[in-house]
């Protein structure tokens, strides 16, 4: 997804009429997007992907209550937060414990490439939460730093020092695993 193609609120409100097209292009345009935040959030690619459920659920069961904004992907990122952090709080079959155990496991369905992999797979581990908002929307997603800045609500200056912050994290965590940088 790209603010190249905004999300258009009226995709929103033609959803809270039952518009099964709307819904169904609003997933196409956003399902990766919110999908790479679940996973900053909850660092576990299965989880984000049953969040990544909910969070569609609940857009669709919510449309009617959306006020229009100019930034319906904004109102999405602020549900898929709260349902990641309903799931953490739940305690659900993902407990932090197993979260951990799974780490060396992570596999990123949207991510093809082995060094990407590796990156994002250490990003996981090492990043603070915007720092793996940030990293993941922007190699996930394919985001530039102005959407990044825009669609979590951030100062430009705050995103492009999270990100130089957390490769600089990245970069020295490799370099410690012996991953040549191809830079």
């Amino acid at each position: 997804m790209s603010f190249n193609q905004p999300v258009d609120e009226q995709l929103i409100l033609r959803i809270a009429q039952d518009d099964m097209d709307a819904f169904e292009e609003l997933f196409e345009k956003t399902q990766q997007s919110i999908y790479a935040y679940a996973l900053s959030i909850l660092r576990n690619p299965e989880q984000s992907l049953d969040v990544c459920q909910e969070v569609f659920l609940k857009v669709r069961a919510g449309a009617h209550r959306y006020q229009p904004m100019g930034k319906p992907l904004a109102w999405m990122f602020t549900i898929t937060k709260n349902v990641a952090i309903s799931h953490i709080r739940e305690g659900s079959r993902y407990s932090a414990s197993s979260i951990e155990e799974m780490e060396g496991e992570i596999s990123l369905s949207y991510e093809e490439n082995d060094l990407d992999t590796i990156v994002l797979e250490n990003a996981l581990l090492i990043l603070n939460e915007e720092e793996r908002s940030i990293i993941l929307l922007h190699a996930v997603s394919g985001w530039t730093h102005r959407e990044i800045a825009s669609g979590l609500g951030l100062p430009l200056s705050t995103v492009l020092s999270k990100y130089h912050r957390g490769l600089k994290k990245l970069k020295k965590h490799l370099q410690k695993q012996g991953v040549e940088n191809e830079e």
